[in-house]
C-alpha cells in the first residue's frame, strides 16, 4: 500500500538529456516517470515511448570526479553493470528528479510491516 501511494503521488515528466555509460553524445528526450518507471519519448506530443526503464533496484546518485562528466545538474542510475546519465535543465529540476526517482529506487530498501498492528 505504501509503495501505491508513493507511485500516485510522484509523477513527473520533462525534457531531460540522457548518456549512456559508453558513449560521447547526450540525447535529448521526453522523459516520464510514473509507477515506478521511466518512459522516453522524441517528444511530448508522442503517443508510444521509445523505450523505459523499470527503476526498482537501480541507484540513484551523481556522478564521481573520475567518471569525467563536467556537466551541471547531472544524475546517475545504476544497477549492477548498467549505467545511465542524464542531466536537467536547472537546479530545480535537477532537485525534482533525484527526489522521484529516489522514492522509486529505495521502495525496495524500506521495511517491510511484521503485522497489521505496525500500521497503527
Amino acid at each position: 500500500m505504501v509503495d501505491f501511494s508513493i507511485a500516485v503521488e510522484n509523477q513527473l515528466s520533462g525534457n531531460l538529456l540522457r548518456k549512456f555509460k559508453n558513449s560521447n553524445g547526450w540525447q535529448k528526450l521526453w522523459v516520464v516517470f510514473t509507477n515506478f518507471s521511466l518512459f522516453f519519448y522524441k517528444s511530448h506530443q508522442d503517443e508510444y515511448p521509445l523505450a523505459s526503464l523499470p527503476l526498482l533496484g537501480y541507484s540513484v546518485t551523481v556522478p564521481a570526479e573520475s567518471e569525467n562528466i563536467h556537466k551541471d545538474y547531472v544524475f546517475k542510475l545504476h544497477f549492477k553493470s548498467h549505467v545511465y546519465y542524464f542531466r536537467s535543465e536547472s537546479e530545480y529540476t535537477f532537485e525534482r528528479w533525484m527526489e522521484v526517482i529516489r522514492s522509486a529506487t529505495c521502495s525496495v530498501s524500506r521495511p517491510v510491516l511484521s503485522s497489521r498492528k505496525d500500521l497503527y
